[in-house]
């Protein structure tokens, strides 16, 4: 599909006054067909965001855990037991748990699901008491020599860890160790004006580190907060064709409308070469595998077959961290999250259906969906994808779904740069979020924490923060009236 911007087409007067719908043109100025359909109707499918796989049995607490709609038994079956797996709790070695022995030494989280909560989002600490299990800072330090640098040049590496707390920063430890320190946040107040005599009070966070417990930092450490991001659609996203993804792609903003999306191409240690980047918040890891088991081993300290070290992220300075007792069998070697633990966990990841949608057919969602594609939200979180037809699990295949993203990176502005470079990602680049489900966030969740760090408290403060090549649209939403800014949010809430 080539890439897309706007133009005006028809004007929705009963619901929007002078606001003006879009269809759509090609780079080169050509005009799609005609019989595109018009945004102020539901179009075919887009009720049904995950295609067949959509789960429509719920909207409950339960919302994001539910199997794709259209699995035969055995599948469900296998979902049932990765879900059981995912959310294990593991314990220190040795134990008599054999299969479920390993955590840490050092530490997030001692199951997936105590940092992917209800397989929904994560959120920043609400209070001292709160030990925020779904969030955590990534670590690393520039590239020290000419080797690194072409490492990281070469894809080969994604980033230099700190020497001695490693790619990420462990806030717990088994006993007998030490934690690694504790995030701290401080937060100042923004006021923002809207059209209307609208105020919205944004919080800006500032990470330090306190409590370390293996001396101090690099001096030039640069840090990155992450909170869990949602778990539904995963396999849908990893079925879609490079080429479809690719083809979306402007770097250069040939078309010239200040949206530059890059690919992300990261090393893929699985498939021994470069390969499209899909996940993670910097769109860092190529596969559902690579993201899972590299969470196996950063977030719980649980070795797999990919990182088969029993000392999970104990690093070269951590001595005695990486010396402890581990749970790989001592005979075979075999890790502590084997293969049959880790393709069980990818099943159940992949296959976490997209909820469908509420109200999509509703006036106000209708007329919300136009304000989306005029403000210039499309533009980055594009709405539509089909699968590939020859995608690995039929049920994920050839299906028409709407996650309302490019999966490629942009630059977001300095309000949300986080200066820290990760792959071809730079300090200020960050993938397009999914957006589907999002409405759903405070049902599963309790809360409405978005963006990359949960700083934004709801839809409206998560769009003032867009900046870079999302300035003009959030620009544009601020000039709105309020009520087409809670149309435009009743909207997004729906998907």
């Amino acid at each position: 599909m080539t890439r897309c911007r706007q133009i005006p087409a028809i004007v929705l007067l009963t619901l929007l006054g002078p606001a003006i719908l879009t269809a759509y043109a090609a780079p080169n100025g050509e005009v799609l067909p005609s019989n595109a359909p018009a945004l102020a109707r539901l179009q075919p499918g887009e009720d049904l965001p995950g295609g067949e796989a959509t789960q429509r049995r719920t909207h409950g607490a339960n919302a994001y855990s539910l199997a794709s709609a259209n699995l035969d038994f055995v599948s469900e079956m296998d979902f049932k037991v990765g879900n059981g797996l995912f959310k294990r709790l593991w314990v220190s070695a040795p134990a008599s748990t054999k299969s479920a022995d390993g955590l840490g030494p050092i530490y997030n989280a001692r199951s997936c699901q105590r940092c992917h909560l209800k397989d929904g989002r994560g959120h920043p600490p609400e209070g001292p008491d709160d030990n925020a299990v779904s969030m955590f800072l990534r670590l690393s330090i520039p590239p020290r020599d000419a080797v690194e640098r072409g490492r990281i040049a070469s894809g080969e590496l994604k980033f230099v860890p700190e020497p001695t707390y490693g790619a990420q920063l462990q806030d717990f430890a088994i006993q007998g160790h030490a934690a690694e320190g504790r995030m701290v946040i401080a937060y100042e107040n923004v006021t923002v004006s809207l059209n209307g005599g609208e105020t919205v009070e944004l919080r800006a966070p500032s990470y330090s580190v306190a409590d370390l417990g293996y001396g101090p930092l690099h001096p030039q450490t640069m840090l990155s907060p992450r909170v869990a991001p949602q778990m539904i659609g995963l396999g849908l996203l990893e079925a879609i064709a490079e080429a479809d993804i690719l083809a979306w792609a402007d770097p250069d903003d040939a078309n010239g409308d200040g949206i530059s999306g890059r690919a992300s191409h990261v090393w893929s240690p699985l498939a021994g070469k470069a390969m499209l980047g899909r996940f993670g918040w910097k769109a860092g890891e190529a596969s559902v595998d690579e993201q899972s088991q590299g969470a196996f081993a950063g977030d719980i300290g649980i070795s797999t077959p990919l990182h088969p070290h029993g000392g999970g992220e104990c690093t070269e300075a951590q001595t005695a961290c990486r010396e402890s007792l581990h749970g790989n069998e001592p005979d075979s070697g075999a890790p502590e999250a084997d293969q049959t633990v880790v393709d069980l966990v990818n099943f159940y990841a992949r296959n976490l259906a997209v909820p469908a949608r509420r109200d999509p057919g509703d006036p106000e969602v209708l007329a919300g969906k136009a304000l989306f594609h005029e403000t210039g939200c499309a533009a980055c979180h594009r709405p539509s994808f089909r699968t590939a037809p020859d995608a690995p699990q039929a049920e994920l295949a050839d299906q028409l779904i709407w996650p309302y993203t490019d999966m490629l990176l942009h630059d977001m502005g300095e309000g949300l740069a986080d200066n820290r470079p990760e792959g071809m990602a730079s300090g200020r680049e960050w993938r397009t979020a999914p957006l589907w489900g999002i409405g759903l966030t405070p049902v599963v969740n309790g809360h409405d924490n978005l963006l990359h760090d949960g700083r934004a408290r709801g839809v409206l403060e998560a769009i003032l923060w867009h900046g870079g090549e999302a300035q003009a649209a959030r620009d544009r939403v601020v000039a709105l009236t309020p009520e087409q800014r809670a149309r435009l949010i009743r909207f997004v809430e729906s998907l």
